[in-house]
């Protein structure tokens, strides 16, 4: 498993370019869902709304980023306060459910009824922050099971 994981951070390493790395926190998500999600951020695009793929610091399997400023994608997170609550609020892109939760500086997105939750941190500069959701949602529907349906 360690292995799987330190060779997916390698391939960020490789596929990573643009200015400096981008600092994401990583989870420590229990070792099935690293390695769901191993799988799912290696599948990501090379791009994301014209944004080239940039390298993460710490480097790590579970998470990646594009542009400037950076779109922040993580995987293995923990469902976001609020979320329990609004099933009910989830909206569709390309197929995929997403949680939108407003802050500051953009919107975070959090996938809603997958096996692993995936979050896409969008800044503000690239409103209507949803649109980057499209260019992820491929990567999504093969990587991540559909466990409930957005309502």
């Amino acid at each position: 498993m360690r292995a799987a994981i330190a060779l997916g951070g390698a391939t960020l390493l490789m596929a990573g370019c643009g200015p400096d790395p981008v600092k994401i926190a990583v989870p420590e998500p229990a070792p099935e869902v690293a390695q769901v999600c191993t799988g799912l951020i290696q599948a990501m695009p090379a791009k994301v709304l014209d944004g080239k793929r940039r390298k993460t610091e710490p480097s790590s399997a579970l998470t990646t980023a594009y542009g400037d400023p950076p779109i922040e994608v993580t995987c293995g997170v923990t469902p976001p306060a609020g979320m329990a609550e609004a099933q009910s609020q989830c909206f569709e892109v390309n197929g995929v459910g997403w949680f939108a939760k407003e802050v500051t500086n953009g919107v975070i997105f959090t996938t809603i009824g997958r096996e692993v939750y995936l979050e896409v941190a969008v800044p503000a500069k690239y409103t209507p922050e949803a649109n980057a959701l499209t260019d992820v949602s491929d990567a999504v529907k093969a990587h991540n099971t559909l466990i409930t349906p957005c309502t």
